[in-house]
């Protein structure tokens, strides 16, 4: 794929998965409106200049594509906002009691949380393929070797609670290393032994999310000893440059016999900006090839980067994957489960963020979310379903925050109307959303720096 067709498949995917999650949300919005008769004006995606726009039902609705797609509204019959024929008043917004005004606003993040939900539910009912729990040998030093945790050992159950992917055993062991929780993990080894073994949670690393934040633990991911036979040559890499192809077999590197891939990317990695001389066998020949990694930052560290992806057989994907999917009703019980945890896991990380506890480099852009919305694309439907799933709840957690000018907002003020018996004042009012404006705008300021950065340094 080249790479103008690379960027429009990222673009692609990032404005479809966006324009779910927007008209998602507003739809919540849309309908709880409607059940409270209020007339609804416009509802649109994007902000700015209307690019399209067409009037549908008996109130003349405005359905709009604004310019700029980031976001989306819905617009609503106000007095604070216009005259309102004295006929039409009964379905002005403002008119509302403070509870029904409240589950409108509620009913957008609501909209994102059960769009998860059914994403859920529907891949656990197909079948999620997933990567077995199985650990690699864990770092000298890290706690996870003094407890004498060995390479090939399936991980069954953290603290008691079941275990059948690596998913679910980085989501047990984050949950519970925030809390600096010692971690007993049931561990069955290739001889079918069952062992324990305990491990301090304290070395866990917050700054490594965007890496691997099992890693600092010790807790690495198994992987099977593949041959130096090249599955892939990533476009626009140093390796195509190099003239490599799908199905070389490495043989050499500045004269030292390759035998498995591992070797192979030890020695790219440490090679970043010099020339490497490979031997290399194709078709039954035997050629040479020189390349020069590329240089790329991995959680502060300096790399080398070939582009290229070893060959894996249907033995290795045995190896290393199970298939987890559920009946109709347990299907539910996980989706709902999953969606629980990644909100409150969500929840807890932006607290950590507010305390200091964990870097705002975490924090990621339209950029970085377009990459990630690419890669997932590119893996396959289930990946991009996940990736849709995970940004929705996202998406409504985020919203939920009592920041003015967010849904949050919104409801925070109803619930101090609520308590006073009246509405809160106009200065408040706009106090506050000045305040709300200043905290999006720095947020999305922190958000693009750490987008930039990421760029640059690959």
């Amino acid at each position: 794929m080249m790479q103008t067709e690379l960027l429009a498949w990222y673009a692609g995917a990032f404005l479809l998965a966006l324009a779910v999650l927007v008209v998602v949300h507003e739809m919540g919005h849309y309908l709880a409106a409607r059940a409270c008769n209020v007339k609804v004006l416009r509802f649109a995606f994007g902000f700015g200049k209307v690019i399209w726009m067409r009037r549908r039902g008996r109130d003349g609705t405005e359905w709009a594509i604004s310019a700029f797609p980031l976001g989306g509204y819905v617009k609503m019959l106000d007095e604070r906002e216009g005259e309102v024929a004295p006929q039409e008043l009964p379905r002005a917004f403002n008119r509302l009691s403070v509870g029904r005004r409240a589950f409108i606003v509620a009913a957008g993040p609501a909209a994102n949380f059960l769009l998860a939900i059914v994403l859920y539910w529907f891949l656990f009912m197909h079948g999620v393929t997933e990567l077995k729990p199985r650990l690699g040998p864990p770092p000298v030093g890290t706690p996870a070797a003094m407890a004498g945790v060995r390479e090939g050992g399936t991980v069954r159950a953290v603290n008691g609670h079941a275990i059948e992917t690596w998913q679910q055993l980085r989501w047990e062991v984050m949950r519970r290393a925030l809390d600096k929780e010692l971690l007993q993990l049931e561990v069955v080894s290739p001889q079918r032994e069952i062992g324990i073994y305990r491990i301090a949670s304290d070395r866990f690393d917050l700054e490594e999310l965007e890496k691997d934040p099992l890693r600092s633990l010790g807790l690495v991911l198994y992987r099977p000893r593949l041959p130096a036979v090249i599955g892939r040559v990533l476009p626009d890499s140093a390796a195509e440059l190099a003239g490599f192809r799908d199905g070389d077999q490495v043989l050499s590197i500045d004269g030292k016999a390759i035998v498995e891939w591992a070797e192979l990317a030890a020695i790219a990695r440490a090679a970043a900006g010099r020339q490497l001389k490979f031997g290399i066998e194709r078709d039954g020949r035997q050629l040479e090839l020189s390349a020069i990694p590329r240089l790329s930052e991995e959680g502060g560290q300096k790399l080398g980067r070939l582009g290229l992806m070893a060959r894996e057989g249907k033995g290795e994907a045995f190896e290393m994957t199970t298939v987890v999917s559920y009946g109709p009703l347990e299907s539910v019980s996980q989706a709902l489960a999953q969606t629980w945890d990644t909100s409150i896991l969500s929840l807890r990380m932006m607290g950590r963020m507010l305390t200091g506890e964990l870097s705002w480099k975490n924090l990621s852009g339209p950029v970085t979310i377009a990459d990630y919305a690419g890669q997932s694309a590119r893996l396959g439907a289930s990946y991009y379903l996940r990736f849709i799933a995970l940004i929705s709840i996202s998406l409504g957690v985020l919203n939920l925050l009592p920041v003015p000018v967010l849904d949050g907002g919104h409801l925070m003020y109803y619930l101090v109307e609520f308590i006073k018996g009246g509405p809160v004042s106009e200065r408040a009012l706009e106090i506050g959303q000045q305040i709300g404006f200043a905290l999006l705008a720095l947020l999305m300021a922190f958000a693009f720096y750490n987008d930039i950065n990421r760029l640059v340094s690959g």
